[in-house]
């Protein structure tokens, strides 16, 4: 009976210790989490008419989407644009009007991609009403 007492205070000891120092590390950055979403912060317009407030044009900006091997998926418009949408947002913009986009093959100057996906476009800041 005592050596069971002994036993669980011992045991509960050690566990009530090891909770305290309890600490978890990661190679998570919050950066990367505030970045993450930014695409979706930038707006696809058709046209500059259809802008609902004053605006300025930032720059020019293009997106790649890449494929390394054969087996690996065509390189798409959805990554391109999500790759210009990137771009865009860090150039401060929060609309984006896509003039075009195309498929680059067997690019000599390319040592990387077998095919690339490239999308342009003018990336704009919208004043919030």
């Amino acid at each position: 009976m005592t050596k069971s007492i002994i036993t669980s205070v011992i045991l509960l000891g050690l566990l009530t210790s090891c909770a305290s120092q309890y600490h978890v590390s990661t190679n998570l950055d919050k950066q990367n989490f505030k970045d993450y979403f930014s695409p979706s912060k930038v707006k696809i317009y058709q046209t500059e008419q259809d802008f609902p407030a004053r605006y300025k044009a930032l720059g020019l900006v293009e997106g790649e989407s890449c494929q390394t091997k054969e087996h690996q998926a065509l390189p798409n418009e959805i990554d391109a644009r999500t790759d210009a949408r990137k771009k865009a947002y860090d150039k401060g913009a929060n609309g984006i009007i896509f003039s075009g986009c195309a498929l680059i093959e067997n690019d000599q100057a390319d040592r990387v991609c077998l095919r690339t996906r490239v999308c342009y476009g003018r990336a704009f800041y919208l004043e919030q009403q």
